[in-house]
C-alpha cells in the first residue's frame, strides 16, 4: 500500500502540470494554439537506487533532484508558450536552481533571524527572540503565498496545481479519469508541497530556538546547515501522515497542512483537468513500457 501511496507526486507549470511516478515523467503543457503538448523522460537512476530507503537521508536527495526537475518543467513550459527552444539544462540549470534555493533561504530564514536580532536587541531575552523569529517566518510564508495568489498569471498555475491534486485523488480512488469525474474530486492532498513548507517551518521554530544561545556566526551557520536536515525529517513527517491517513488522529493532525493548501490551490476549468489527465496517463503509460 505505502509504494502506491508514494508512488505518484506532481507539480503545476505555466499552462501545464507535471507528473512524476517511480520510472517516468510527464510534462502536459496547453499550447497557445489550444494543442496539448506531451514531454515524457525516465527518471534517473537515484529514484530506483537502494538511497530511496534510507530515511531522512532519502528526503534531502530527492528534494534536490525534484527541485530539478521542476526548473526543466519550468522552461519546458514557457518555451512552448513563447514558441522558443531554449534549454535550461547542465550547469545553467543547476545555477538557477542554485540562486533560487539561495534567495530563498535568504528570505524565508535569515530575514526572520534579523527579527528576532532586532527584537532581542530591544528587550526581549533569548527565548522570545526565537519565538518571534518563528512566528514572523510563519507570517512571512502565508503571506508570501497569499500575496502571489493574487497575481492574474499565478492564479492559473494554482488552478493547474488544483487539478493535478484531483487527478491524484481520482486515480488514488479507483475512479475513472475523465474531466467531470476528476472534478468531484476534492483540492487538497496530503503530500502536497505546500505541506511540506508549513511543517519545514513549524521544525525550524522549535530547532532554530536552541541556536540563538549561541555566538551569532553558529546560528547562522547552523540555520543553514540545518535546512537539509529539517527538509528530510519535514518530508519523513508528510510520507508518514500519507500512509497513516486513515487514522482519525493523523486526520486531526494534517488539517494544518490542508488548510494552507486553499492558498496554493484553486478550482480548474474542464480543459484543464484534461491537460493534468493526459499528463499522468502519459507518464503510466511510459512507467508500464520499462
Amino acid at each position: 500500500m505505502e509504494d502506491r501511496i508514494m508512488a505518484y507526486g506532481g507539480q503545476a507549470v505555466l499552462e501545464g502540470v507535471l507528473m512524476r511516478g517511480q520510472k517516468a515523467l510527464a510534462i502536459a503543457m496547453r499550447a497557445p494554439d489550444g494543442q496539448i503538448v506531451v514531454h515524457t523522460e525516465k527518471l534517473s537512476g537515484i529514484y530506483r537506487s537502494s538511497i530511496t530507503k534510507i530515511a531522512f537521508l532519502r528526503g534531502t536527495i530527492l528534494l534536490w533532484d525534484a527541485l530539478g526537475l521542476g526548473m526543466k518543467a519550468l522552461t519546458l513550459s514557457a518555451n512552448v508558450q513563447t514558441g522558443e527552444d531554449e534549454k535550461l539544462e547542465g550547469p545553467l540549470l543547476y545555477g538557477t536552481l542554485a540562486f533560487s534555493l539561495a534567495f530563498g533561504i535568504g528570505l524565508f530564514f535569515l530575514v526572520p533571524y534579523g527579527v528576532g536580532k532586532l527584537g532581542q536587541s530591544l528587550g526581549l531575552d533569548v527565548w522570545s527572540a526565537a519565538g518571534l523569529e518563528g512566528i514572523f517566518r510563519l507570517v512571512l510564508i502565508v503571506g508570501y503565498m497569499w500575496a502571489v495568489g493574487q497575481m492574474s498569471d499565478i492564479k492559473r498555475v494554482f488552478q493547474y496545481h488544483g487539478a493535478e491534486h484531483k487527478t491524484i485523488n481520482a486515480f488514488e480512488a479507483g475512479a475513472e479519469l475523465t474531466p467531470e469525474n476528476v472534478a468531484k474530486f476534492p483540492l487538497e492532498h496530503p503530500r502536497c508541497g505546500t505541506s511540506f513548507l508549513l511543517t519545514l517551518a513549524v521544525l525550524s521554530i522549535l530547532a532554530f530556538s536552541f541556536l540563538h544561545p549561541l555566538p551569532v556566526l553558529f546560528q547562522i551557520l547552523g540555520r543553514i546547515l540545518l535546512i537539509p536536515v529539517l527538509a528530510g525529517i519535514a518530508l519523513e513527517y508528510i510520507r508518514w501522515m500519507a500512509n497513516h491517513i486513515s487514522s482519525p488522529f493523523v486526520h486531526w493532525l494534517i488539517q494544518p497542512n490542508l488548510a494552507l493548501q486553499k492558498l496554493t490551490t484553486r478550482e480548474p476549468d474542464l480543459k484543464m483537468l484534461e491537460v493534468s489527465i493526459r499528463s499522468f496517463t502519459e507518464m503510466m503509460a511510459v512507467e508500464k513500457s520499462q
